[in-house]
């Protein structure tokens, strides 16, 4: 029988806890340490509404359950099967740390502790576990091994699930009884070489026709879309009606769109929830507010409703697209200003979301790709009957410091959602705003 592997010892940054407060369950058989810098500044992220303070919050809560005076004196374990955790209290600063690394940094305490149980446990691997780049090859400098919290990392974004396909030398068969009533074909989902996945999107085509179409699972049928219109906003290429198609199919309760700026992603989510809007009590447009710059929003001139309207003011131009689809003095523009002073469509910063009742909702959550795996996870869960959710983004445009295309949650949400009948996903890749922005798009 081999010779047990000894165990790793994970130092914990801030960052980590505050992207999932549940992470202490991640790490197996090895122990984890948490400096008390981590916890002074958790302290300094307890009070508020949005999701970094419930993360610290819940984290101090289950850290205070596994507590006792073991917690700093060898650590108390986190678990059946698990590691010990511990609190390390403030060390002196390391000649090396302080010869290399100036000032009285809250990530230098923790580049500290970790170099200082590297030294003092020579035997074991001490590996420093936080999201911030910068930190990280300040570890590596001084030889202390660093990693990413990758325990949400979607790996081969290539891969991910794009939500159509296009099927060149389709049987002719499928696409003639497409254009007939009631315009759906019974298929298997191995018809083709690549097995079809609940409402997955298709272009059919042969030599001398093509439709469009979306697998349905519960029926295994195909099902024809020709070209749907929402609230006067017609698509204008094949991504946008399937798009559209899927906004507006009550069966489905979950959406992803992705693509890049100019795409239409927003503009046809809002338009397709104006259009179903008596199917539910409100609509939410939401977003997350990622200040620019690294400066917080309390920069800017002006109380709350000034500070945020810089970045709700996107959504508002994709209200007024659709406005402009109508005569200025239609019922139509003058119904979405109604549902506007009704509250009816609500138009808000995501933080404002939490703790509404989000029954028989349609909510919209846009710029979804700087949004942590945990925080798409909270807002599905909250959905309650009759909901639907659209996240919109682009996965490789991420203002969020410690997110990239590979750890962000849109990303995350269309890897694990593939397959599911109540979820669909559309990558839009055509850009419809102008030449000049497709053009800027692609190469800047």
């Amino acid at each position: 029988m081999g010779k047990k592997k000894p165990t790793k010892i994970f130092v914990l940054d801030t960052n980590v806890i505050l992207h999932d407060s549940s992470c202490i369950q991640q790490f197996d058989e090895h122990d984890l340490v948490i400096p008390i810098t981590v916890l002074e500044e958790l302290d300094n992220f307890k009070k508020g509404n949005d999701t970094l303070n419930f993360h610290a919050r819940e984290f101090v809560r289950a850290l205070d359950s596994l507590s006792g005076d073991k917690l700093f004196n060898g650590g108390v374990p986190i678990g059946p099967g698990q590691g010990k955790i511990s609190i390390l209290l403030e060390k002196e600063y390391h000649p090396d740390i302080a010869r290399n690394f100036q000032g009285n940094k809250p990530d230098h305490h923790i580049l500290n502790a970790a170099y200082c149980l590297l030294k003092q446990m020579p035997l074991r691997q001490v590996v420093l576990v936080t999201k911030d780049v910068n930190l990280r090859m300040k570890a590596k400098s001084v030889g202390i091994a660093a990693e990413d919290y990758s325990t949400d990392r979607v790996n081969d974004i290539s891969a991910l699930y794009k939500g159509i396909r296009l099927e060149e030398s389709a049987p002719a068969e499928i696409i003639d009884k497409l254009y007939k009533e009631p315009f759906e074909v019974e298929v298997t989902p191995t018809v083709f070489a690549t097995p079809l996945t609940p409402n997955e999107n298709i272009i059919l085509r042969n030599t001398q026709k093509s439709v469009l179409g979306v697998f349905k699972a519960d029926r295994n049928i195909i099902t024809r879309i020709s070209k749907p219109v929402a609230y006067g906003v017609s698509p204008h290429n094949a991504e946008q009606s399937f798009a559209l198609n899927a906004l507006m199919d009550e069966t489905i309760k979950l959406i992803s769109i992705t693509g890049k700026a100019g795409t239409g992603k927003t503009l046809l989510a809002i338009a397709a929830a104006i259009e179903k809007r008596q199917q539910y009590h409100q609509i939410y447009v939401a977003r997350p507010i990622i200040p620019l710059s690294n400066k917080d929003i309390g920069y800017l001139p002006g109380d709350i409703d000034s500070k945020i309207a810089p970045y709700m003011q996107p959504l508002y131009d994709n209200l007024g697209v659709i406005k402009n689809q109508f005569p200025h003095n239609d019922k139509s523009v003058k119904r979405v200003q109604e549902m506007l002073d009704l509250d009816k469509l609500q138009i808000t910063p995501l933080a404002y979301i939490r703790g509404r009742s989000l029954v028989k909702v349609y909510f919209i959550v846009d710029e979804a790709q700087n949004l942590t795996p945990n925080e798409i996870k909270t807002i599905i869960t909250r959905a309650g009957e009759g909901t639907k959710l659209v996240f919109t983004g682009d996965i490789f445009q991420i203002d969020h410091p410690y997110l990239d295309s590979h750890t962000n949650g849109l990303s995350y949400l269309i890897s694990k959602m593939k397959g599911q009948q109540l979820y669909a996903h559309i990558n839009l890749e055509k850009g419809e705003r102008s030449e000049l922005a497709d053009l800027a798009a692609d190469l800047l």
